[in-house]
């Protein structure tokens, strides 16, 4: 990395890795109290994207670039999901949702404090992973009946 972090993009970057590590637990959690074996998976899948977030601002923090083409080979996973579902993991996938709305908006106000565009670039590719888990899970619960936008 060109230029050395100011305190306050260290912090954005220590509040983002922050909520990365609870959203870590929270699909990990999750994963193991989902009732349907289609949201395990997809709770499973997206831990581990989630992991590779906080690597990835563990990386920025120590100064080190991140690869982000070997990231971006880490697609989203676009699954049919047939109708049906379960009430105890519909409370999950709202839960899951307002936080990954959340933290999407997290980034969006860090992105725009960095100075150096590969952090940026780098910020921007975590944001757009975080908006496919929002899209995802949105999508299963759109296609069991959980989530009926008006």
């Amino acid at each position: 990395m060109a230029k050395p972090l100011s305190q306050k993009e260290r912090m954005l970057l220590e509040d983002q890795k922050s909520h990365e590590e609870i959203c870590i637990k929270k699909y990990s959690n999750y994963a193991q109290q989902a009732q349907d074996p289609q949201l395990k998976q997809l709770f499973n899948s997206y831990a581990a994207q989630e992991q590779t977030h906080y690597n990835t601002l563990n990386q920025l923090l120590s100064g080190q670039q991140p690869n982000m083409a070997q990231q971006g080979q880490q697609q989203q996973q676009q699954a049919e999901f047939p109708a049906g579902g379960y009430h105890d993991d519909a409370a999950l996938c709202n839960d899951m949702l307002m936080t990954e709305k959340y933290v999407s908006n997290t980034y969006d106000t860090a992105i725009f404090e960095m100075t150096d565009a590969n952090v940026r670039q780098a910020l921007n590719h975590i944001q757009k992973e975080e908006q496919q888990h929002g899209e995802g899970i949105f999508n299963y619960m759109q296609s069991k009946g959980m989530y009926q936008p008006q």
